[in-house]
C-alpha cells in the first residue's frame, strides 16, 4: 500500500512521473509507496508538471493553487504537497484511479478484466 505522510492541513506523495504518455493516468502503485503516473505533456518548458498538477487538482477535487512540487522538479520522481486533502483520500483516489487504469489496459490487450471477489455469503 502506498505511504502517505500526514501533515498539519494536508498530505505529501512521492511520485514517479511519465512524461509523453497516450493519457494522463494514474499507472499504478510501487512497493514504496510512490505513486506512478503517466502525463500526455512533453517535459519541455514545464509542460509535464503542469500537465501533473492539473491532473492532480481533478482528481483530488483540490484546485491546483493548493499543490506545489516540493522536490524533483526536473526529474521523474517528485515529492508532491497536497493542502486541504487528507492522506486516507488521497490514498482512495489513488488506488481507485490505479485499479482503472489496469483494468482499462487489460481491455485493451483483449485480456479479461480482473474480478473483484465477493466473499459475502449467498442467501439460501
Amino acid at each position: 500500500m502506498p505511504t502517505f505522510s500526514n501533515a498539519l492541513t494536508g498530505a505529501a506523495i512521492a511520485v514517479k512521473v511519465t512524461p509523453r504518455a497516450k493519457a494522463t493516468e494514474v499507472a499504478g502503485l510501487m512497493a514504496d509507496g510512490t505513486i506512478k503516473i503517466r502525463v500526455a505533456a512533453a517535459p519541455e518548458g514545464g509542460a509535464a508538471n503542469n500537465a501533473l498538477i492539473g491532473f492532480l487538482s481533478h482528481a483530488l477535487k483540490i484546485p491546483a493553487n493548493q499543490i506545489d512540487i516540493m522536490g524533483g522538479f526536473t526529474s521523474e520522481r517528485k515529492l508532491i504537497s497536497l493542502i486541504g486533502v487528507s492522506p486516507a483520500d488521497v490514498e482512495a483516489t489513488m488506488v481507485r484511479l490505479a485499479a482503472a487504469a489496469s483494468r482499462a489496459r487489460a481491455e485493451a490487450a483483449g485480456k479479461p478484466a480482473p474480478v473483484k471477489k465477493n466473499n459475502a455469503k449467498k442467501k439460501k
